[in-house]
């Protein structure tokens, strides 16, 4: 058995480093070496077909998807999880605008300088078509974080109670990466505003936009939401039904500084001392009025769930998630020509990924002892939506989704000998992580590129905001060349490729790296399923005291 097993690692480029025998048997290797890059190839090249026009949510396109992928799972033997017992989800994605007409009004309140109403725009309210905010105080709130453990609190000693609060985007240089860039996210921003009573949220600008700007300023806010079968928002980015803010939009430049000196204070004192580490928060003088309505494009998309049922009979009650999104961004400008946006790499490769961990599965007799739930996500490009909606209200109970492992862009261009496990330093996930990577010869990086905050812009910061362990694989450095600088490689590849119509399936393509990461992510989900302790976040951790619940 242990010659047999050998063998088999040997002949599939494997260094089995951490008693193979024990944590990962010999039948599992076998299927391992069976995974194929023809196989990914062919699910690539299905979804990226121009055929499909770019898989927009609501659209025949994205629907061929939806039915390929369902197909797929089907033939691979997968269960269905979804509603009415069916592979489907239900997302009803809503698309607001701000009507013409909006008024926002500023009462300086003794102070000399006038606040222009050019300087203000509204997002749209998802829920209520027409708003009324009456004067409201104003303050000044910093970066708008609030996070005692790092030892910086911009809401300290500040009372917003029933005032609009005036934030810049940004946090502190000694934040961890992932910490600092969580912590600009939008819908905690507005969170942390209304639990401290806020009732509105003004995302300012530090900069003046440049001059060719000036004309998608002027364009009216729009915003994409999930609503519930209640008809009330259960997803979105910026907005929390029921959490008391009622107006958000964003300040321009100039309207900051305004605020500010007429509150006896300018734009580079506090950018200055944010800068430093200081908050900078103060109390505005005057008030802010504002009354919009907002109009409404409601239409349906679907999240794909399949099931793989565990074998240990209690510990098939829980769930471990393997993710990717199955949108992008459908038909837009044309560049050089084409104007279809077939998102090849994004995500037809990460969707590609996942039923391949399907087709893993189909070939072992004996499941790991947890289920398995393959899902795939609408509106990844609007905002998160798809996967926000199910790890908010999965089909299974939720308190039984132990972890998400999320494939998003593998960028399978180049030969994959290091990898960066995007989260996983912040739960006991990195422990898999480091099992599986050993096992396959990989060495785990830093990120790269940290100032991407690509852990919160992928469909696993979803799982994170529900408070389960998530992570995403990314690219290391290394390169077999020994020059190791694969990262300014994919810069000036995403440069020519990233969300434009040359992303296609005729582009650039290493299917064998493609294959390594399905064996990869394979091989983290499999250890979390066999292992009776479920994974927990890191004692202190940022994200587990955030979103953990108790």
């Amino acid at each position: 058995m242990k010659r047999s097993f050998l063998l088999l690692a040997l002949s599939l480029g494997l260094t089995p480093l951490v008693a193979p025998a024990q944590t990962i048997p010999a039948k599992v290797t076998k299927a391992l070496r069976q995974v194929q890059p023809t196989d990914l190839k062919a699910h690539i090249q299905y979804l990226a077909d121009d055929r499909l026009l770019g898989r927009k949510p609501g659209t025949p396109g994205y629907q061929l998807a939806v039915d390929y992928v369902t197909t797929q799972l089907k033939a691979f033997g997968v269960q269905p999880a979804g509603e009415n017992g069916g592979f489907t989800q239900l997302v009803r994605l809503r698309r607001a605008t701000v009507q013409p007409g909006a008024t926002v009004t500023y009462q300086p309140a003794g102070g000399s300088l006038v606040l222009p109403p050019t300087e203000v725009h509204l997002y749209p309210h998802p829920e209520q078509p027409r708003m009324q905010l009456a004067p409201s105080g104003l303050a000044f709130a910093g970066y708008g974080i609030s996070a005692p453990d790092q030892g910086y609190d911009d809401y300290q000693n500040l009372d917003v109670r029933g005032k609009v609060v005036v934030i810049v985007r940004g946090a502190p240089r000694r934040f961890p990466s992932t910490v600092a860039a969580a912590s600009q996210d939008q819908t905690l921003l507005v969170q942390t505003a209304a639990q401290h009573g806020a009732v509105g949220v003004l995302f300012a600008s530090a900069r003046p936009a440049p001059a060719s700007a000036s004309v998608a300023a002027a364009r009216p806010l729009s915003t994409t939401s999930v609503l519930g079968s209640d008809s009330r928002v259960a997803a979105a980015r910026g907005f929390i039904s029921g959490s008391g803010v009622q107006l958000t939009g964003t300040l321009s430049a100039a309207g900051l500084q305004a605020l500010l000196l007429n509150s006896a204070s300018d734009t580079a004192t506090v950018l200055s001392r944010l800068r430093q580490g200081q908050p900078a928060a103060t109390t505005l003088r005057g008030t802010l009025a504002a009354n919009w309505q907002s109009g409404y494009q409601d239409i349906d998309s679907y999240n794909v769930v399949g099931k793989i049922t565990g074998s240990d009979a209690t510990l098939r009650n829980e769930y471990v998630v393997h993710s990717a999104h199955l949108d992008h961004l459908g038909v837009g400008a044309p560049v050089k020509g084409d104007s279809i946006y077939n998102g090849a790499h994004d995500n037809a490769s990460g969707v590609a990924s996942v039923l391949e961990i399907a087709r893993l599965y189909s070939r072992l007799k004996q499941k790991p002892k947890r289920s398995i739930l393959l899902v795939l996500q609408t509106g990844e490009e609007l905002g998160l939506l798809g996967s926000a909606y199910f790890a908010a209200r999965p089909p299974v109970p939720k308190a039984s989704l132990v972890a998400d492992i999320n494939t998003d862009m593998p960028t399978i261009i180049a030969p994959l000998l290091s990898v960066v496990p995007l989260g996983a330093q912040h739960s006991s996930l990195a422990q898999p992580v480091a099992e599986a990577a050993r096992y396959l010869n990989l060495t785990v990086e830093e990120d790269p590129e940290p100032e991407q905050n690509r852990f919160i812009r992928s469909d696993q910061y979803s799982f994170v905001a529900q408070g389960i362990p998530a992570l995403h694989i990314k690219y290391g450095n290394r390169t077999p060349d020994g020059k190791n600088n694969l990262a300014e490689q994919v810069q000036k590849w995403r440069a020519a490729t990233y969300h434009k119509p040359q992303d296609d399936s005729n582009g650039i393509f290493d299917f064998e790296a493609g294959s390594q990461y399905v064996r990869l992510n394979f091989l983290i989900g499999y250890l979390v399923a066999q292992n009776p302790q479920r994974p927990t976040w890191n004692p202190g951790d940022f994200f587990g005291q955030r979103f953990a619940k108790p």
